[in-house]
């Protein structure tokens, strides 16, 4: 495997950053899914160990951020979103030791670390829920969780019609210490996943101290899990559908259980801490909410950094969707003064190479949703080779997920036995769940596990993923990692690119298949959504994302554009 040299990647990050300019407004983050980026002690499982190792890797790509998914001890019935020690580490993952060492190292590296917090609901093995459990009805224990009587004459029924994302009601009913049966619990999620009591001061105290307790030991940041929960409308009404789902906007802005205005309060306090360090702590939202808008209001002063915008990922292949999506959140963003957060894909969502791959409609794409149709990955990939260069041209922040970079698609066809998922098992065998997009990286061209680890990984690879290893792409300039380093390369080097509004951004009309902008000083992005070559502005090509006709460019390809 080819070794390049960390020391120039961290000097092009501090040399293209702009003066004033806070870190976070441009930085391109990395998520790494800990159980499928490298297994050190081959036990099938990733870990902190096999992070470590690969860190030089992470820092060659030219990325200035880590985003470490959860690592705390969990059952992990959910991935590791079901907590049960919030001030600790996962064992088969590593040692709290470990954990700082990674900090230090990645910070050594010129990375700033990201970590993830859980707070809409802990594990149902976190003390606290097992105090509960123990305490019964109307003790302080339970009011740290939503615990509610049922219905009808013997409580039988669920306290309303609440669902969970995963399927099946979002209450479970428990047993009474005196062995009666009792009260029910509130899961958006698993029931291995109990709701928080919000309301309740004490659990506001916790996580304020949680986040202290990793802030104080060196992490710049966390990523908000469900950041639109936590709140829940006090009377609990009906909500009045059937259907629920895990990365799905709500049907309306008033509801019940997601992005209640109360929550805002939360993220005030929160902001207050982080901008008592120096420098400031950063968080990014995960926030599926009606309206980018919506979305904005969680990045007003005062309140988080930055967001995820998942409006743009469910734009269709089509020049005018996805003009008018980017133009949508760069306006809605710019009103509240902060940065659009880009992404394409993550650990929850289908990978956007195989949803490029897929027919384009007039409809946003299902990014998590049953069996689809199969898609074409060579042309999902030529389209995520153009879709990266629109994303790192456009201003503010990009977050990669770990692979992507390698041009993997979703794994669609994982045995059933194999999944782990919960979605899988709630929703009676009729979600697939998100397992596809969390298939370990194929590093080497051979071995069990593709280099991931010594033996099996926790998940089948596909065969044809020896040639998108680490190892085959390293040895092809034409690769789409190749691609990523030299796009990255030159995102640092411009300062045409990173940080900025919507304001600096010209928009070109260069037909109806076309999406076209400039930003100064001196660059041009062309993407071509279209079923034909479209003629180039003038000028010299940068960087392209496939092969040009000339000074033409082809359908599903993307190019930069400086003067001559």
């Amino acid at each position: 495997m080819t070794t390049h040299t960390t020391s120039q990647q961290q000097a092009r990050r501090e040399a293209g950053r702009r003066e004033g300019v806070p870190w976070w407004r441009e930085a391109v983050t990395y998520q790494l899914y800990i159980r499928s980026f490298a297994d050190s002690d081959g036990d099938g499982l990733g870990d902190l160990a096999g992070i470590r190792d690969r860190l030089p890797y992470v820092a060659s790509l030219g990325v200035d951020a880590i985003w470490v998914n959860p690592w705390y001890p969990s059952p992990q019935a959910d991935g590791g979103y079901d907590v049960a020690d919030y001030r600790d580490i996962y064992p088969p993952f590593g040692t709290l030791d470990e954990a700082l060492a990674l900090i230090r190292e990645a910070h050594g590296l010129g990375l700033r670390v990201l970590l993830d917090i859980v707070p809409n609901h802990t594990s149902d093995e976190h003390p606290w829920f097992q105090a509960a459990l123990a305490a019964g009805p109307g003790s302080p224990e339970r009011d740290r969780y939503i615990f509610r009587p049922g219905k009808g004459s013997d409580g039988d029924q669920p306290p309303n019609d609440w669902l969970s994302v995963f399927g099946g009601s979002a209450w479970t009913r428990v047993t009474e210490p005196d062995g009666t049966p009792g009260e029910w619990y509130l899961h958006l999620f698993d029931p291995k996943q109990p709701d928080l009591n919000w309301d309740a001061p004490e659990v506001r105290r916790e996580f304020l101290d949680i986040l202290r307790f990793w802030f104080d030991r060196g992490a710049d940041g966390f990523r908000i899990d469900v950041a639109h929960g936590l709140v829940k409308q006090r009377d609990l009404p009906d909500v009045g559908h059937d259907t629920e789902h895990v990365l799905a906007p709500p049907d309306r802005v008033d509801h019940p259980h997601w992005d209640r205005p109360e929550v805002h309060d939360i993220y005030r306090e929160w902001r207050d801490l982080a901008d008592t360090y120096d420098p400031p702590k950063i968080f990014v939202a995960e926030a599926w909410v009606t309206s980018v808008q919506r979305l904005a209001a969680y990045l007003r002063p005062g309140e988080l950094h930055t967001a995820f915008d998942f409006d743009f990922v469910r734009a269709p292949w089509r020049a005018a969707d996805l003009h008018r999506t980017a133009m949508t959140s760069l306006a809605a963003h710019d009103a509240v003064g902060a940065p659009v957060m880009w992404v394409l894909s993550n650990h929850d969502i289908t990978r956007h190479v195989t949803r490029l791959g897929r027919a384009q409609s007039d409809r946003p794409v299902e990014l998590f949703r049953g069996r689809q149709a199969p898609a074409d990955v060579e042309l999902g990939r030529r389209r995520a080779r153009a879709a990266i260069l629109l994303e790192l041209a456009l201003p503010g922040g990009v977050y990669l997920y770990q692979g992507e970079e390698l041009g993997l698609e979703e794994v669609d066809d994982l045995p059933d036995e194999v999944r782990q998922d919960p979605t899988w098992e709630r929703s009676g065998h009729l979600e697939r769940g998100r397992d596809g997009c969390r298939v370990p990286l194929p590093w080497s061209t051979s071995g069990p596990s593709l280099g991931f680890g010594s033996g099996p990984g926790w998940l089948p690879q596909p065969a044809s993923w020896a040639r998108l290893s680490v190892e085959a792409q390293e040895r092809d300039p034409t690769s789409m990692l190749a691609l990523y380093r030299e796009a990255l390369r030159l995102r640092h080097e411009l300062t045409a690119l990173g940080a900025g509004s919507g304001r600096d951004v010209s928009w070109l009309d260069l037909g109806p298949q076309t999406l076209a902008f400039s930003r100064e000083p001196g660059l041009t992005c062309v993407v071509n959504t279209g079923s034909v070559s479209v003629g180039l502005p003038a000028g010299r090509v940068l960087l392209a994302s496939g092969p040009l006709d000339g000074h033409h460019l082809p359908p599903d390809t993307a190019a930069w554009i400086a003067p001559a």
